[in-house]
């Protein structure tokens, strides 16, 4: 085989490989903690409803936003092109979504708790897609905005 063969092959392997155990290390990484934050803020209510309940009396907050941007690894972008080709759903891309929603969720909660509110309501969601899959630079990255009205209800209508 040519050695210019082996200048193509060698470098897409190598990326490919690191793309697999670095980012799925990173990406393991990044879930434990996700779960370590939202055990920690589990005692923030956090809801899509638009109105507070009429029994709950609650002193007004704010607005809170949590954004996040992540990138795929390049394993995952590789992969999801060449599933591409075949069409179908993109599962590859499905744990990416999933932790924006999650991060960004939790950035949320922790600036709600920053200003005393003990719940949010009217929680949404927007999302962006900032990197497209482009010729020979491919890269994949999801923006994620959650935007609520934090809130601070009394302990005794909280557990109404």
């Amino acid at each position: 085989m040519p050695l210019q063969f082996w200048l193509q092959v060698v470098p897409f392997v190598v990326l490919i490989t690191l793309g697999f155990t670095v980012g799925g290390f990173v990406e393991r990484r990044h879930l434990k903690r996700l779960a370590a934050w939202e055990a920690e803020l589990a005692d923030i209510l956090v809801t899509d409803l638009k109105k507070l309940p009429v029994e709950v009396s609650a002193q007004h907050c704010g607005l809170v936003m949590g954004e996040v941007v992540i990138a795929s690894d390049y394993f995952k972008t590789v992969a999801a092109k060449f599933k591409g080709m075949f069409g179908g759903e993109l599962s590859t891309f499905q744990t990416l979504m999933d932790r924006a929603r999650r991060e960004a969720l939790v950035r949320l909660m922790k600036r709600a708790k920053a200003m005393g509110a003990n719940r949010v309501y009217n929680v949404r969601f927007e999302s962006s897609n900032i990197g497209a899959m482009r010729r020979n630079k491919p890269s994949a990255m999801v923006e994620l905005y959650a935007y609520g009205t934090a809130v601070h209800v009394p302990e005794q209508d909280a557990s109404e």
